[in-house]
């Protein structure tokens, strides 16, 4: 009986010892920690260059930015953006078809399909900025949606401060 135990003991300790070695010998989190990373930081710069598309539009309405250099300055991020977003598909096939189904007609020019998408991307990101912060309550100080008609934290009313501004 007592040689029964040890080897049943041993066995226990060989299944343990394989379990917890097992993902040091395997590759595949590893690789597929650095692939989701990739996409990652790629989606991150495509959100930084919309951001940045978005703000020299925004400037260049405002009157910041002179009319001879915005041309070439949007073309440039537009540029960078559709650089990036051929990398994402590059590293993410399976997100690139989820996001959109390939347009037959635009397979032959990519880039017109990537700037039709970003156009796209910035035209729903005005749309959603329009729900977002209205400005800060004049009484608390705390941030007010542009739907809202007080203010969440204090109950100030907010729309004879609107129309007033």
């Amino acid at each position: 009986m007592e040689l029964a135990a040890i080897l049943f003991l041993l066995a226990i300790l060989l299944a343990v010892t394989m379990y917890l070695v097992s993902p040091l010998i395997s590759n595949r989190p590893r690789r597929a920690a650095q692939e989701t990373q990739e996409v990652s930081s790629l989606l991150a710069e495509q959100e930084r260059l919309l951001n940045a598309l978005q703000e020299l539009d925004f400037d260049y309405q405002l009157g910041k930015i002179p009319e001879e250099d915005y041309p070439a300055q949007r073309a440039d991020l537009r540029q960078k953006t559709i650089d990036v977003m051929k990398q994402l598909d590059a590293a993410a096939p399976s997100r690139s078809a989820a996001v959109a189904p390939p347009d037959p007609a635009s397979s032959e020019n990519p880039a017109q399909l990537s700037d039709d998408e970003i156009e796209s991307m910035l035209a729903s990101r005005r749309k959603a900025r329009k729900t977002r912060s209205a400005g800060f309550c004049p009484r608390c100080g705390k941030p007010v949606l542009i739907s809202d008609q007080f203010c969440p934290h204090c109950g100030k009313a907010l729309q004879s401060e609107r129309q007033s501004a």
